[in-house]
């Protein structure tokens, strides 16, 4: 990282960041051409291996391409404010972030996709209870993204020196 001045690296400040993000974002490579999707997500983050987990419909570009090449990039970022400057140069913006790459698993098994499944909600909601027919498991698809190269980063809103 270029900045280490703003590199986060406590898994419990990592934690806290990604408990602020609302979507992450998804990069991979359709046929030699970028395409990045925003997702809901869920996530557990152990001894330095961050599980993200999503659910989809079962068909289209997204898991087309991601069933194809696995191997993606993810992001997101919360904080957002802008530092104010006295001229144009003087201004920032104050941000934190989680970027990393990982590879595409995608769940089959009912239980896993269930555990996935609530680990999502918990997280989008912070409820635990929900309950899924299995009507409804086998109509989404569920995937996760597992990494162990990511890195989280900072800048806040505190004046310059």
């Amino acid at each position: 990282m270029r900045r280490s001045d703003r590199e986060v690296t406590n898994q419990e400040e990592i934690k806290e960041i990604i408990d602020r993000c609302v979507i992450c974002r998804v990069a991979m490579v359709d046929e030699g051409k970028p395409y990045l999707v925003p997702l809901n997500f869920g996530y557990t983050l152990d001894q330095g291996k961050l599980t993200l987990v999503f659910h989809s419909a079962k068909s289209g570009r997204k898991i087309d391409i991601l069933r194809t090449h696995p191997d993606v990039c993810f992001e997101m970022d919360c904080d957002h404010a802008l530092i104010d400057g006295e001229r144009a140069c003087d201004y920032s913006f104050a941000f934190s972030s989680v970027i990393g790459n990982g590879r595409v698993e995608f769940i089959e098994e009912e239980s896993s996709k269930l555990e996935a499944l609530t680990l999502l909600m918990k997280r989008q909601t912070g409820k635990e209870d929900f309950e899924f027919s299995p009507r409804e498991v086998q109509g989404v698809c569920v995937f996760r993204i597992v990494s162990e190269a990511f890195s989280a980063k900072r800048k806040t809103t505190a004046p310059r020196p």
